[in-house]
């Protein structure tokens, strides 16, 4: 039973990416809905508020600078923007052929990988993009027995053991370094695919395992013929965030103030000392900044140093607008390039054709990214040397004629989480070394538990029911 104590409390939430934004309305919708004597007050050290979620929108385009999407699998947005009223403004991404550049060439991948079809050995026997060898090895999925160890391993040796060092190499490592920008040698299975280790386990053939449970490690890019299944909002991935700002109380957001240090406060409150030489006394805080920013709030009390081992990749967005007569007639939506291949760029994407409306009419919109771990020198090149060489690439791949109408770079330092093999006992350590230690303050956001705007959204949420759960019971 919750009981509510008359004396007021206070929640101080550090970062406004999208975690501590969905923290932040959730205690305020909560409080608000019980009459709960709450206070809210969160603290972002840039001007402006939604983190990597950065919408453009200049001449009729409209240019995501850090994520352009999102795959609500579970309907963690979904359930966020119904509750903010805007659930009407998401928007379903257009599906179209997929490619992975080996060498100079672009591949088809093939469909039945991509449409949660019954995976089936036809689907790589018809694909130029493996050898005959390959495609023999990539069979031996339905043969080979079930891994033994039942800890966390990395993801290049899990794929490489179900279907060859080919197909990792041509396939899974090109998609998955488009969405993680990381090495696959090191990167957790436990932390980014336990369900595939669970399929395995239960089916011994992986493409059985994903045949049954109607999924597969690239996510069924397609809904139908036509849908995909990513999605964003109508008017930028920022229109999410915008509502969500409006949303909070006024009083509720300090812009361009930073977190120097956490303390102990008084009677078990936690004293938040801001670069501005005040400080905020709190009942309880919500730390959602990246892992990096956070261990230096309790570098005085020599704790988190664990937080100091966890990596990050260092990545940028290149959008490029042409006018449609300067590209070629391919049918594509996008594609992703092999390490083996001679490039910069990591993927590519028409971003007029996966979103409509995004460019005017006679535009074409390619959105790259350059940059994955091991690969960031590139990251710290000038504007003008990064789109030349984005320019070329895209020259050799798909046939891009003269120079592009604009260009939109944006660079992310140490922006992608790595969850490389045993984060998530990190992550367990740390948590349970903070709470010994500071037991109103929590760790959330995509350093931690997920990185995708989903899983964001969820550990906003579910925090912020934790926190007042705790606040006001008995």
């Amino acid at each position: 039973m919750m009981l509510v104590t008359q004396k007021r409390r206070k929640v101080v939430v550090i970062g406004a990416g999208i975690t501590g934004l969905t923290a932040a309305f959730y205690m305020q919708k909560e409080a608000s809905a019980k009459e709960l004597p709450l206070d809210i007050v969160l603290v972002e050290s840039s001007l402006r508020l939604g983190g990597k979620i950065q919408t453009l929108r200049k001449d009729g385009f409209i240019i995501e600078r850090g994520p352009e999407s999102f795959f609500d699998r579970e309907n963690y947005v979904s359930a966020l923007a119904k509750d903010l009223g805007i659930e009407q403004k998401i928007q379903t991404s257009n599906a179209g052929p997929t490619y992975v550049a080996v060498g100079s060439q672009l591949y088809p991948i093939p469909s039945q990988l991509l449409s949660g079809e019954t995976p089936h050995i036809s689907s790589f026997i018809t694909s130029g993009l493996f050898s005959l060898s390959g495609k023999v090895r990539a069979a031996g999925d339905f043969f080979i027995p079930r891994s033994a160890q039942d800890d966390d391993q990395p993801l290049g040796a899990f794929f490489r053991r179900r279907f060859g060092a080919e197909i990792v190499e041509n396939l899974v490592e090109p998609l998955l370094a488009g969405t993680f920008a990381g090495d696959i040698e090191q990167l957790s299975m436990s932390s980014t695919f336990p369900q595939l280790y669970s399929l395995e386990q239960k089916y011994r053939s992986l493409l059985i395992g994903m045949k049954k449970a109607g999924t597969n490690f690239l996510s069924n890019h397609l809904i139908d013929e036509n849908k995909g299944i990513f999605q964003t909002f109508s008017n930028g991935l920022e229109t999410l965030i915008e509502s969500i700002e409006e949303s909070l109380l006024p009083g509720t957001v300090m812009k361009g103030v930073k977190v120097e240090e956490i303390e102990h406060g008084k009677d078990g409150t936690v004293q938040v000392m801001l670069n501005n030489f005040s400080n905020i006394k709190a009942d309880a805080v919500i730390i959602a900044t990246p892992f990096n920013v956070a261990e230096k709030m309790f570098s005085k009390h020599s704790l988190l140093n664990e937080l100091g081992t966890m990596k990050a990749a260092t990545i940028a967005t290149v959008t490029m607008a042409f006018k449609k007569e300067q590209l070629g007639d391919l049918d594509a939506l996008s594609f992703y390039v092999s390490r083996n291949s001679d490039f910069s760029i990591t993927s590519c994407t028409w971003m007029n054709r996966k979103w409509p409306g995004t460019s005017p009419d006679d535009y074409v919109l390619l959105r790259s990214y350059i940059g994955r771990v091991g690969d960031e020198a590139i990251v710290a090149l000038s504007d003008t040397e990064i789109e030349k060489t984005v320019l070329q690439d895209l020259n050799k791949t798909i046939g891009v004629n003269g120079e592009p109408m604009m260009t939109v770079v944006t660079r992310w330092k140490n922006a992608m989480p790595q969850y490389t093999v045993g984060h998530e006992a990190k992550v367990q350590r740390i948590k349970q070394e903070l709470y010994e230690h500071f037991p109103t303050v929590k760790l959330a956001g995509s350093s931690f538990e997920g990185i995708s705007i989903p899983e964001c959204v969820q550990q906003g949420k579910h925090i912020a029911e934790d926190v007042v759960r705790e606040m006001f019971q008995q």
